[in-house]
């Protein structure tokens, strides 16, 4: 999954026509952490990953056998 990541974030970076110095300015990060994150060979902070997610439009979808529980749940919950 990480070296999925490490792809998915150079080819949307790459397609938008930005560099690494580009996209670590926009997201506010730093530009080792970009390249970092495209090599794999960086750990980083979930709230820094969003970050470059949010610059790119890449959004996070969560599934599992009991999202559709989890919704029901919490709509019960909220009354």
């Amino acid at each position: 999954m990480h070296k999925l990541l490490a792809e998915l974030i150079r080819f949307h970076r790459k397609k938008s026509g930005l560099t690494q110095v580009e996209l670590s300015e926009m997201a506010d990060v730093g530009k080792n952490m970009v390249h970092g994150i495209e090599t794999g060979i960086l750990s980083v902070g979930f709230d820094n990953l969003l970050k470059i997610l949010h610059v790119l439009n890449i959004e996070i979808e969560f599934t599992s056998p009991l999202m559709e529980s989890f919704f029901r749940e919490r709509e019960d919950a909220k009354g």
